[in-house]
């Protein structure tokens, strides 16, 4: 499977995952995002943005439990919420906004 990005053929795994995640820029998220019928706020940019900061540090996508502890750490208790991160990311926090990121499937996540 690919997605078409500025042109260029990007390969995803069958969820649509990159496989190769050196090719990730913002409009990877953005084409991602348009697929799934979402459009991308400020909001959904700051948790892009955390997690490739978490992954750089880490080398890991967080599951679902520790990226809400570690967003609420970082950007306050209303936004460390499952319910706030399930309002931008319907299909699942973690998943979804890793995908949208660049980053692999969090551990743990079906």
């Amino acid at each position: 499977m690919s997605i078409e990005v500025n042109g260029k053929s990007l390969e995803t795994d069958e969820e649509g995952y990159l496989e190769n995640l050196s090719e990730w820029e913002p409009e990877v998220a953005t084409v991602m995002a348009e697929i799934d019928e979402l459009e991308l706020s400020d909001n959904h940019w700051e948790v892009i943005n955390f997690l490739r900061e978490y992954y750089e540090e880490y080398q890991i996508a967080p599951a679902v439990r520790v990226l809400t502890k570690a967003i609420g750490k970082k950007l306050g208790k209303d936004k460390g919420s499952s319910k706030y991160l399930y309002e931008l990311y319907p299909y699942g926090p973690a998943k979804q906004a890793c995908k949208y990121a660049g980053l692999p499937k969090p551990t743990g996540c079906v």
